[in-house]
């Protein structure tokens, strides 16, 4: 299978294993916040998740992302070294995972304590569950990336999303509450990761001729390569998790719902260029490898103009329909997320570029540098959201994420171009075009929003928008629907 061939087929089984996770997160967001939890409750499952993830960073320490780098070199140089590496890696992971559990069952009365919220205390015991079936998760996701076979990540996402929802709901039905869904979601990554576990075993290690011994020097490059993808690891979840934690802690749990609520709708627009982020990744180091910086290029700047196209009309578009789609498909006691949800607007673009560049950094070996950068972003979103939320609730919060993960993701750009030689008129024209087609079809939403009164007519303005998109993009030559159609064919 060439590289086109493979680039394409995992961007299809991404986008699809994406479409179906989000599809059933978003069953389960509306489940949670529309029938089952109030906002109270909801906001303190994701209070507890997002302190589960901070504290399950030292239950990994980018073991995943580091082991993943040398898969992709050894598999194509010395494949016998590859059983060696894996269990090596595996044994670690086990080890860091289990310690850390431990240590938060001991620490979870205090912890709470210090955060203001006696009720997260159970949370973070069975959190334990969660934070290993999650390490594991990540880690094999992964490998199969470092295989440059994402269609086992992708099936992975897929089974994990529909399992979390049906353990999810089944358990708070039953009783259990918000406490039921963090175990659901717990359960739903041990499933996963054990069946990703069995895949990766019969479908690739045991078809290896594992060398004598490991090569002299492995693990520790290994281990090395782990720190600056760890301090990446740590910086990514601190800037994503701290200030859900601070609203938490400086507010409560309810506006912890509301501030997760628009988190999660912006999410849910960001599946394609996720898709795309992790398939291209693996691409450019393979092409920067080959010494052909030149096609690696262009792999990336076609990915670029594609997320630009979409995601900027896309962020537009949410600012103009948040208010009636919040309380349409949520109800009115979540009111409070649709300041917060407009400002996360301009985190689409920002998440959109970056699924498409950060990653590649990591393959491209200028991990160190991403992580600097991100150290610095979560360092700055973490001042800012202190002294944000005390005034501005969780719109400051929503404001002080934008602005840092912002200035990150144009750093990562940065870098990427010194690394590539991109083509900056040719994306410079592109972006033109992109606003242009955004500026039609803001002012078309814009003149029927004084209509939209219930879901069929808010489904009604988002499908003109999308329409008047759709036909300039393709008049303006931005999109040609021929390569969509051999994309997804």
């Amino acid at each position: 299978m060439d590289l086109t061939d493979r680039l394409a087929r995992g961007v299809k089984a991404m986008f699809v294993a994406r479409a179906v996770e989000i599809g059933a997160n978003a069953v389960l967001l509306i489940l949670l916040t529309r029938y089952l939890l109030t906002p109270s409750q909801y906001g303190l499952l994701y209070f507890a998740l997002s302190v589960l993830a901070v504290v399950g960073l030292f239950g990994s320490l980018g073991i995943g992302r580091s082991t993943a780098r040398y898969v992709t070199e050894y598999d194509q140089q010395d494949p016998g070294q590859l059983p060696h590496l894996l269990r090596w890696t595996i044994l670690l992971l086990a080890g860091l995972t289990l310690t850390g559990s431990v240590v938060l069952v001991l620490a979870s009365g205090w912890v709470s304590a210090v955060l203001g919220e006696p009720a997260l205390a159970p949370f973070l015991v069975f959190g334990t569950v969660y934070i290993v079936g999650r390490s594991f998760w990540g880690y094999l996701q992964a490998i199969f990336q470092g295989f440059n076979r994402v269609t086992w990540s992708a099936a992975m996402r897929a089974m994990n999303g529909s399992i979390r929802v049906v353990l999810a709901t089944a358990l708070v039905l039953a009783g259990y509450g918000a406490l039921g869904a963090l175990v659901g979601y717990a359960v739903a990554f041990a499933l996963t990761a054990l069946a990703g576990a069995v895949v990766l075993y019969w479908r690739f290690v045991r078809r290896i001729d594992a060398a004598d011994e490991p090569e002299r020097g492995l693990f520790g490059r290994v281990a090395r390569y782990s720190v600056p993808t760890a301090a990446t690891q740590a910086s990514i979840v601190l800037d994503s998790k701290v200030d859900t934690i601070l609203v938490g802690a400086l507010m409560n749990p309810a506006a912890v719902g509301f501030y997760t609520l628009a988190a999660q709708v912006a999410d849910i627009v960001i599946v394609p260029a996720e898709s795309l982020g992790f398939a291209i990744s693996p691409a450019l180091g393979e092409q920067k490898a080959e010494e052909r910086p030149d096609r690696a290029a262009r792999i990336y700047e076609s990915s670029l103009e594609y997320v630009l196209l979409l995601y900027v009309p896309a962020a537009v578009g949410l600012v103009l329909v948040a208010e009636p789609a919040v309380l349409t498909i949520f109800g009115q006691p979540y009111a409070g997320a649709v300041p917060a949800l407009q400002v996360f607007s301009g985190l689409v673009v920002a998440r959109g570029v970056h699924k498409v560049t950060g990653d590649g950094l990591d393959f491209l070996g200028l991990a160190r540098v991403r992580a600097v950068a991100r150290g610095a972003s979560a360092t700055a979103n973490f001042g800012l959201n202190l002294l944000l939320i005390p005034v501005y609730g969780v719109v400051g919060a929503a404001a002080a994420t934008v602005v840092t993960f912002s200035a990150y993701t144009a750093v990562n750009v940065y870098y990427i171009h010194r690394e590539l030689s991109l083509d900056v008129g040719r994306l410079a024209r592109s972006a033109a075009r992109t606003l242009g087609v955004t500026a039609v079809m803001a002012g078309a939403v814009f003149l029927v929003m004084p209509y939209v009164t219930s879901l069929p007519t808010l489904v009604g303005a988002v499908a003109l928008g999308a329409s008047i998109w759709a036909v300039l993009a393709v008049a303006i030559g931005e999109l040609d629907p021929g390569r969509i159609r051999a994309l997804l064919s």
